[in-house]
């Protein structure tokens, strides 16, 4: 239904995205930039998704839900990198349902976050559109010159490793389209991760100072470890049954008549936003130390060797993997 109160572009700005900006490098949104002072020994590092209705997020998703995972995704980039997050510049493509309260939510879900992550609205452009709700972000992060950490540093003798739990945005998808069978409180907390991930932010020093390469998990963790074998120019052996899951995710599981395949799907189904990363193996203490000291799961999952591509074995056995995860088509 058509939103009978919308808000012309410029009151948009002025009454609800000019509170977010920067206090001093956006100018009060007034410009159509921002200026950013230079960071004596520091590099730039920045970072672009987009979210489109019925692509990225179903059409009942609450906006402020929609506004974090947005923000999220790219957050998510920046610590792959071991950059700090300090801005973002957003564009809004508001459909026919977006008036007032509708705008208003999706800003309060940015200002929640900001005030989480620290993070600055710097500037950006909201336009009408008479398809899908869709919007794109651009985040902004330092990191110390030369130390961004990139998909290509892995080498043959390196370790593989992935933080948090896999499967839980693949599975919160399905729990949100009311596809699954569990407990309230697992199918809830399912929901939560597909709508608003958990970005590794605080796992980034960790990254630049212990990790050979890395990304973030958004296409699944078998892609995703792809990617960093094909920068790398390495192969990567991926052991199926090491997979962390969440309490939520192994209570789907232990129901699940073939394991091999259920783990397939989880780690194939993307949206987890955790991060995947290669250390040499005497790194992997250092690494342990910091992400007990965050409070942080970190699973040792494969092997880095010569060759190229991801071999997945499970209980030694070599898996076939047809998709390893999320393309656009």
């Amino acid at each position: 239904m058509p939103a009978v109160d919308v808000a012309g572009e410029f009151e948009t700005i002025q009454r609800l995205l000019k509170p977010l900006a920067h206090p001093e490098w956006a100018r009060g949104l007034a410009d159509d930039a921002a200026v950013l002072p230079t960071r004596p020994g520091f590099d730039l590092v920045l970072t672009k998704d987009a979210l489109v209705e019925g692509v990225h997020f179903l059409a009942d998703d609450p906006l402020d839900t929609v506004a974090q995972k947005l923000l999220r995704v790219n957050l998510s980039d920046l610590a792959a990198k071991g950059a700090e997050p300090f801005g973002y510049l957003l564009a809004c493509g508001w459909s026919e349902r977006c008036g007032w309260p509708e705008r208003q939510a999706f800003v309060e879900g940015l200002k929640a976050d900001q005030a989480e992550f620290g993070v600055w609205l710097m500037g950006g452009d909201t336009v009408n559109t008479p398809g899908p709700l869709s919007f794109s972000l651009t985040a902004l992060g330092w990191v110390p010159k030369g130390r961004a950490v990139s998909r290509g540093g892995a080498r043959p003798g390196d370790a593989v490793f992935v933080t948090g739990a896999i499967g839980d945005g693949a599975l919160g998808l399905m729990a949100a389209r009311g596809q699954l069978r569990l407990a309230p409180e697992r199918l809830e907390a399912l929901v939560a991760h597909y709508r608003a991930p958990r970005p590794r932010v605080e796992f980034a020093e960790a990254v630049r100072d212990l990790a050979s390469a890395c990304a973030d998990v958004s296409d699944g963790l078998i892609a995703d470890a792809g990617h960093l074998a094909a920068a790398s120019g390495v192969a990567i052996a991926l052991d199926l049954e090491k997979t962390p899951l969440s309490a939520p995710a192994t209570a789907w599981f232990d129901d699940r008549v073939d394991p091999e395949a259920a783990l397939v799907r989880l780690a194939t189904g993307g949206d987890d936003y955790e991060l995947v990363l290669t250390a040499p193996p005497r790194n992997e203490a250092a690494l342990r130390a910091a992400a007990e000291a965050r409070l942080l799961r970190l699973t040792r999952i494969g092997e880095v060797a010569e060759g190229q591509g991801v071999a997945v074995s499970y209980l030694r056995q070599p898996v076939p993997i047809d998709h390893p995860g999320w393309t656009h088509d």
